[in-house]
């Protein structure tokens, strides 16, 4: 290593000499620089090396260009650069490509690479770079647009994108990419053509072929790309870039016409032929009042809305139900003075609604939204009757069940003990929490204190521990709330060997112990000593307020020592530097 070290450092000798000769650098600075950058190079040829020790010799060598070019600029010397920078900035490249290939998925790495070579005209290195991090990074089809826009050559941008299609033929980022450099290319043609056409020049001497202007290589692009991608997303997606400049009629037409033509069985071309129905023109004269442009906006929707009928006769699934219902959903929570464009949306999204459920495609999370319009328009059985026929779709999802039940909690509904039962029997026990949750609060609130405790007695008897001890810790609380003290410390002697348990249980107990008028020391030495025998080994800051408590009014310091010494002994692994550092924190009286 020292051999490798050492002659790397006799390579940049000639360009330190050529420093100190033309004065840019005193001798003494040239030393300085050797005895850091040898530093840097044997962190660089370490067994285990760090791509920081990269970052950081690179800025370096960086920073000692920007030094030697303010250097020159103060002494006006501009001679030598071949002898002094060239030497640093291949270098700097050279330590850039060793970086990049150890730490291959580090994009940034790369563009800081690339920014480099843009800052000090290296742009030929450009190329290589992006050509080498297309190969690994498909999705950062940006190389292609620098070559073009930086370096004004649309031959190495499409060689870039065609290189990155050789090593990722079915990418669609690196072929919508393409298509929008082509267009690019197409458009700065056009730009070029026209000004020297006003500037009255002989077009003699450039070539300005009518396909090419017309953007026939962005449709090349987009015939190969749609022959190997076949999503009507993706043709979306190259139509919404080919309709960002103004000369692609022709192509966008093109595209339209093979959208409608080969994707009708997907839900994306419907609802994107839907959507386009609102860019449609009004009426001028219509539009000068707010209700002529509600009743201008309600007849766009309205055509938007026979499209998607169109499209739910020909495919009716649930992605083209789901595309109807987020359109209508969202024109519904458009804000409008106009009552009348209120009720018709409303209108409209509750009959899709209705009649996705009818054919089993509504989607989950649509009949939250379709409760809460129910609801808040005032139709209670209409909302009784939609939670219910919810969990019957989704008879297994606990979301479902927990949206109908708190819908039937509101309208108070009798029905809803039953209800309970039923959720509790469809759902997987494992995801049930949720529910005994809101039983618990539906019963506390609306039944008797014997309901509610059998509620909490048959929660105990879980065999999911986390409802088993859920429900234990209500249970405290519970019992706190409506029997006081007493009944709580029963409830907690009753519970505490029963298992699961929870620190929170334990935890609680001690709260409430402190909560009274006059605690009893020796009922929260049994608690903290409960609770540790369970979670000592792995939660310092128990032990801690353990301690916290012997040196409070109620305690005796004199425990403390015994109580460090049992914390030291239990616990385990990095537990217990955590405890000797939050410890020491405590007896200097910052913690």
């Amino acid at each position: 290593m020292a051999e490798i070290v050492q002659q790397r450092i006799e390579d940049r000798i000639p360009e330190l000499e050529q420093l100190e000769r033309v004065g840019l650098f005193t001798k003494k600075e040239v030393k300085s620089i050797i005895k850091r950058v040898t530093a840097l190079e044997y962190k660089l040829h370490r067994l285990i090396v760090n791509k920081e020790d990269f970052i950081a010799y690179i800025q370096y060598e960086i920073n000692v260009l920007e030094l030697i070019k303010k250097r020159r600029a103060h002494i006006h010397y501009q001679f030598k650069r071949e002898e002094i920078e060239y030497p640093i900035i291949h270098r700097i490249n050279s330590i850039f490509k060793r970086a990049t290939n150890k730490w291959k998925d580090d994009v940034q790495l790369w563009l800081s690479h690339v920014a480099f070579c843009k800052k000090w005209a290296t742009k030929s290195q450009i190329s290589k770079v992006f050509s080498a991090m297309l190969a690994i990074h498909p999705d950062k089809p940006v190389a292609g647009n620098v070559e073009l826009e930086d370096r004004n050559s649309s031959e190495s941008a499409r060689h870039l994108f065609l290189r990155a299609l050789r090593f990722h033929p079915n990418d669609k980022k690196v072929y919508q990419e393409y298509f929008r450099m082509e267009l690019l290319h197409c458009e700065k043609l056009r730009k070029q053509k026209i000004q020297l056409e006003q500037a009255q020049m002989d077009l003699g001497e450039y070539e300005f072929s009518p396909e090419i202007l017309s953007g026939k290589l962005a449709e090349v692009v987009y015939k190969d790309a749609t022959g190997k991608i076949k999503e009507a997303e993706f043709v979306i997606s190259l139509l919404n870039i080919a309709a960002i400049f103004d000369f692609t009629k022709d192509l966008q037409d093109s595209i339209l016409q093979d959208l409608q033509t080969n994707y009708t069985d997907d839900s994306s071309t419907w609802d994107f032929m839907a959507k386009r129905e609102l860019e449609a023109p009004g009426a001028g004269e219509e539009l000068q009042t707010a209700k002529g442009r509600a009743s201008d906006i309600n007849r766009r929707e309205e055509r938007c809305c026979q499209v998607y009928e169109e499209g739910v006769k020909s495919l009716n699934t649930e992605p083209m139900w789901t595309c109807y219902v987020a359109f209508l959903l969202e024109r519904m929570k458009r804000k409008t003075n106009v009552q009348e464009l209120k009720e018709k949306r409303q209108e409209r999204l509750l009959g899709v609604l209705q009649r996705a459920h009818d054919c089993s495609l509504l989607k989950e999370n649509y009949y939250k939204n379709w409760l809460q319009i129910l609801l808040s328009s005032g139709d209670a059985e209409g909302a009784a009757s939609v939670a219910m026929t919810a969990t019957q779709r989704y008879s297994q999802s606990v979301t479902m069940w927990s949206l109908s039940l708190q819908t039937l909690m509101e309208l108070g509904s009798r029905d809803i003990g039953r209800c309970f039962q039923d959720a509790l029997k469809h759902v997987n026990p494992k995801e049930s929490l949720p529910l005994w949750q809101l039983q618990f609060e539906w019963s506390k609130a609306s039944q008797s204190a014997e309901e509610t405790e059998a509620i909490l007695k048959r929660g105990l008897l879980s065999a999911v521990p986390a409802v088993a001890m859920e429900m234990k810790e209500c249970y405290l609380d519970w019992s706190y709330s409506t029997g006081g003290y007493k009944k709580a410390r029963k409830t907690f002697t009753s519970l505490q060997e029963n298992r699961p348990l929870s620190k929170e249980f334990f935890t609680r107990m001690i709260q409430i112990e402190k909560e009274q008028e006059n605690p009893k020391m020796n009922y929260l030495r049994d608690y903290y000593e409960r609770v540790l025998q369970e979670f000592g080994t792995s939660n310092e800051d128990l032990w801690l307020q353990y301690i916290r408590e012997e040196l409070g009014p109620l305690g005796q310091p004199e425990n403390c020592g015994k109580i460090h010494w049992r914390a030291m002994k239990f616990l385990e692994g990095e537990s217990v530097e955590r405890f000797i550092s939050k410890h020491a924190l405590l007896q200097t009286g910052h913690l």
